[in-house]
């Protein structure tokens, strides 16, 4: 995760395309993204990033089919907002305290998967 220095500290990222998701690795994200398609999902790696403890970060997608695809550390909580048809599938609890990912979903169809490292 790219932390925001200098004159803006809230950079968001934005991904749009009609057709196709999106791949997104935490390296290149900041505090907030933004990803939109018709028809395509996301696919979100953030194992490789240490996410400072009390830190949040944002993302959320928007589509009409396509779900989320999220892997995140074992200490990061995670918190799934929005309106989709498809669930949340967690594969584990996480650890109380540490940083949070925060997803906001929104579309017709598609879940959210969150995997833990």
């Amino acid at each position: 995760m790219t932390k925001s220095g200098g004159a803006d500290p809230r950079k968001t990222d934005v991904k749009v395309s009609l057709i196709g998701g999106h791949r997104l690795a935490g390296a290149t994200l900041h505090e907030r993204t933004v990803t939109a398609s018709l028809i395509g999902g996301a696919d979100i790696d953030l194992t490789d990033v240490d996410i400072p403890d009390g830190a949040e970060l944002r993302i959320t997608k928007l589509s009409l089919i396509g779900g989320v695809s999220l892997r995140v550390p074992h200490n990061v909580r995670v918190d799934v907002r929005g309106l989709r048809l498809g669930g949340v599938r967690d594969d584990g609890p996480s650890e109380p305290g540490g940083p949070t990912v925060r997803v906001d979903a929104w579309g017709l169809i598609g879940g959210v998967s969150i995997r833990r490292a």
